[in-house]
């Protein structure tokens, strides 16, 4: 059947109006920016364990789906929030691993346009089945009801700073005295972190001033008897990895990295299980603390990127593929068949931490 030249008219104008209708209901949706041509580059500072997060290729897609291509660089939390040889290179957003920072980052100076928390992860002890065998025969290490492993942090706090050797613990494979590494807390946010977890645990509370005047010495000692500290958490759990049950017998470090070392290869992973030599562990400290990661929005330009990291599509992909808990400490999204019963759903005896003040006040205690 024939169209007459003024219905074909009426369809194009038809048209024409849907598709006008189409673009101004999308240029206010911010996942659909990049189809609408609106692009913006963003650079800024991230913690070392969020760089394999922004490296992945469906998150990349997916951050384009907001109109954003982002440069980062690595930098220690601690440092990239103090550091003005960083600051100085006018980033666009900072995303460390505390909260705290935030609150860091207003004392120095940096102005803070938006700021909010987009995924959690617990501190955690790495270790391996060795270690853990022993450790259960002396009693700091029990298993919870779901199969995880427990730790008494605070006892084997007291044990090292009792220079207590590791076959009095029953650790007969290692020599010399027990001893537990982090990061180096004054550039990185796991040792950061682990600082206020050790002084909370000496005090018996969340540490104050007055708490660090009675037990800073013992966290300092604690500190120096580690040696070498890397200035990275990413690196460190790499270290470990590679020194195995002699070289690192236990580190501090984020749930999510040995999630997403085991997510990046599971035959790897299985083959790891069948092996009869030594095996990585994840011990939760009992109480630890929520390592929270707060994008800091320095340029307005960045609040694009809370938005999409806050979208369900990335929140989905930050826990399935990366280990990444949720702003509130939960899961989204179904876990990866080759992590399951690793991680408790919940976590469920967490510290805060103590304050800016105090936590600074402790840098500079375990620095000297």
């Amino acid at each position: 059947m024939a169209i007459s030249r003024r219905a074909f008219g009426v369809g194009l104008l038809a048209a024409g109006v849907a598709g006008t209708g189409g673009y101004f209901a999308a240029k206010d949706r911010p996942e659909f920016q990049g189809l609408l041509g609106n692009r913006t580059k963003l650079f800024g500072f991230i913690g070392g364990e969020k760089e394999a997060f922004l490296a992945d290729e469906d998150v990349v897609g997916a951050l384009r789906g907001y109109g954003l291509d982002i440069d980062t660089r690595v930098a220690g939390s601690v440092e990239m929030v103090r550091e003005q040889a960083l600051l100085q290179q006018n980033p666009a957003f900072l995303w460390p691993s505390s909260s705290i920072m935030v609150d860091i980052a207003r004392q120095n100076g940096i102005k803070i346009r938006n700021d909010r928390v987009v995924l959690n992860t617990p501190v955690v002890v790495y270790t391996w089945q060795p270690v853990v065998d022993g450790l259960m025969k002396s009693g700091l290490v029990t298993v919870t009801p779901a199969g995880q492993h427990q730790l008494d942090l605070k006892a084997l706090l007291d044990a090292v700073l009792a220079g207590t050797h590791w076959s009095k613990l029953g650790v007969a494979s290692l020599y010399g005295q027990a001893r537990i590494v982090s990061t180096d807390p004054n550039r990185s946010n796991s040792g950061f972190m682990f600082a206020g977890l050790v002084l909370s645990l000496f005090a018996g509370n969340v540490a104050t001033a007055a708490d660090l005047t009675q037990s800073g010495d013992k966290a300092q000692t604690i500190f120096r008897n580690m040696g070498f500290k890397s200035p990275s958490s990413g690196k460190l759990f790499d270290q470990y990895l590679a020194g195995g049950l002699g070289g690192e017998p236990m580190i501090v470090g984020y749930e999510n990295q040995l999630v997403e070392w085991i997510i990046a290869d599971p035959e790897r992973w299985k083959r790891v299980q069948a092996s009869s030599t030594a095996k990585p562990v994840v011990l939760y400290p009992h109480p630890t603390v929520y390592s929270s990661h707060p994008l800091i929005v320095v340029d307005e330009t960045a609040n694009r990127l809370m938005d999409a990291l806050t979208s369900p599509k990335l929140q989905e992909l930050a826990w399935t593929k990366h280990g990444f808990r949720g702003p509130l400490g939960t899961a989204t999204g179904n876990a990866h068949d080759a992590i399951a019963g690793l991680l408790p759903d919940e976590i469920d005896a967490v510290l805060p931490m103590p304050d800016a003040n105090v936590m600074l006040a402790l840098l500079n205690k375990v620095a000297s």
